[in-house]
């Protein structure tokens, strides 16, 4: 009697997001982060009477721009919390503490951030709490660096400041940032693209079709979307194809070794029902064209195709790929 084989292991891998963005900032935020700079906590009020922190620029209920600044305080009280036991790469602190929203003295709204506390038995809606201002200040929401618990006088209770007008006005303003985003997570291709990254390593690519409609989906998806059937049956389609629509790149992208300009394309494989995004090599960029006939090239080592590059063969006539564009 033979074992059944077991089934290949499902890959998995990290895999880090990052977009960096940058914009410029309106009068309201710049005078908000401005203020952070200079240790003054800015916020907007509205037609209403509400003071916003932090600061929009047009009122959420009735869309009018907003521009009467007034100072709050320094101080505040949590509205909510949750504890957070593991910190994550560039988070306010690099201990455990509490994210929360604090209500500062003088706003109607609360703000969001970090709270440096021993342990989540030390943390409680309606503490009072402080800003730690940053060492350096650069004119960022990272300016407060966290808030602290405030130490309460016998008998004050909770306190609630006044907004002072303020005119925004600080030497040397900030006029635009730039915003990190980072997303770390660990990604699962999934058993089709499992099986599909596999071949590819083999130089082979390797699609699935759908036991319903035909379709061949290269990179495979383990379900046809339009029949909302499992594909398991797989087909190799390729290694040429056609390429089927494209676009000049002529912006350099940060980390890619390619000299600008360059062609990328959507090229149908032989054999596949749509589709998939490949770099145009091997030819000067301005005589790539629809229905031009392709194949891979790989690089030593190199676990997908590097680009693809004109095969010699006619042109496809357009009727064999325009319903893959």
């Amino acid at each position: 009697m033979t074992a059944a084989a077991s089934p290949p292991e499902v890959l998995r891998a990290p895999l880090v997001v990052e977009f960096p963005f940058t914009r410029s900032l309106g009068p309201v935020q710049s005078a908000f982060l401005t203020g952070l700079r200079e240790r003054v906590v800015l916020g907007v009020r509205t037609s209403a009477g509400t003071v916003m922190v932090p600061p929009v620029e047009y009122d959420p209920a009735t869309a009018e721009e907003l521009r009467e600044l007034v100072e709050v305080a320094p101080t505040g009280t949590v509205t909510t919390w949750a504890w957070n036991g593991e910190p994550r790469p560039q988070q306010p602190l690099g201990t455990p503490f509490a994210w929360v929203l604090v209500r500062l003295d003088g706003a109607d709204t609360a703000l969001l951030h970090a709270l440096d506390a021993p342990g989540p038995d030390a943390v409680r809606t309606g503490m009072r709490v402080r800003v730690r201002w940053a060492a350096e200040r650069t004119g960022a929401i990272t300016d407060i660096a966290c808030f602290e618990p405030e130490e309460e006088e016998e008998g004050r209770g909770e306190r609630r400041g006044g907004a002072v007008p303020h005119d925004g006005v600080f030497d040397d303003p900030v006029t635009g940032i730039v915003a990190e985003a980072r997303l770390d997570y660990t990604y699962s291709p999934g058993r089709a693209q499992t099986a599909y990254i596999n071949a590819l390593s083999e130089r082979r690519t390797v699609g699935e079709r759908c036991p319903s409609c035909h379709k061949v989906y290269v990179p495979p998806r383990g379900a046809c979307p339009t029949c909302g059937v499992a594909t398991t049956d797989r087909v190799e389609v390729g290694p040429a194809g056609t390429v089927t629509t494209f676009c000049i790149v002529n912006i350099k992208a940060k980390n890619l070794d390619i000299e600008v300009p360059y062609v990328y394309a959507h090229i149908a494989l032989d054999g596949a029902g749509l589709a998939l995004h490949g770099r145009i090599g091997g030819i000067p960029y301005d005589q790539v064209r629809m229905g031009l006939r392709v194949e891979p090239v790989w690089t030593e080592g190199g676990r997908y195709p590097d680009h693809y590059r004109p095969t010699g063969e006619p042109d496809a006539d357009y009727d064999a790929y325009k319903e893959l564009i």
